[in-house]
């Protein structure tokens, strides 16, 4: 059997100071000098699905139930559950042990074919109206929920996972093949902020302490 390396479409300008293999993928838990925030962090290793279906009231991704109405996300058991429309969602595993793909043919794997990071920290939504036309801070859009919309000009899949507090973050996925350029036009945005990357680490207590009930 190959022991087949999973690479990460992201590269940071920044030494890696721990480094963990994850299911195939190597994953930096942590970089040098991260600092209190803002971050960008990659999660291109979490595991990622598309579910589509006529009655997606009968599927429960990881024994989730899906939300009812598009835009809507449902964060339970490390999984976020995003509804897109009317045949079709998204599952973003972002915590606790990475789950195999669910058997049934509803069912797509997209982790390998895309592009995942976190934007977190108390600048993220300045950063971002640099990049987006999206109005955050909406007071009619409660988190967490999925946008579906351009970021830097590039076609993403957005979850506004916290908008309240000293550490607000939104998720956002895209085609691996923007990766490059997506993580040059964020990391340009956020320099005026002193936007650095940060490890997985960082994310997971961010979702211990910010995103757990």
């Amino acid at each position: 059997m190959i022991d087949m390396e999973r690479l990460s479409p992201v590269i940071f300008p920044r030494e890696a100071m721990q480094v963990e293999t994850q299911n195939h993928w190597r994953v930096i838990m942590e970089y040098e000098s991260e600092g209190p925030g803002p971050w960008v962090i990659d999660l291109s290793h979490r595991p990622r699905w598309d579910v589509q279906g006529s009655r997606l009231s009968d599927i429960k991704p990881l024994g989730l139930d899906i939300p009812e109405t598009p835009g809507q996300c449902r964060f339970e058991k490390g999984a976020l559950v995003n509804r897109m429309n009317r045949t079709q969602a998204s599952v973003w595993q972002i915590a606790g042990a990475s789950a195999e793909m669910p058997a049934e043919t509803a069912f797509t794997e997209t982790t390998d074919a895309t592009l995942f990071l976190a934007l977190v920290g108390r600048e993220v939504f300045s950063i971002a109206e640099k990049l987006s036309a999206i109005d955050f801070l909406d007071p009619s859009l409660a988190a967490p929920a999925l946008i579906q919309a351009p970021f830097s000009h590039v076609p993403c899949q957005i979850v506004l996972a916290e908008k309240a507090g000293n550490m607000p973050g939104i998720l956002l996925t895209c085609s691996r093949g923007y990766a490059g350029d997506m993580v040059a036009a964020i990391m340009h945005a956020g320099r005026e902020f002193s936007l650095k990357p940060a490890g997985s680490n960082a994310f997971e207590n961010w979702v211990d302490t910010t995103l757990q009930p």
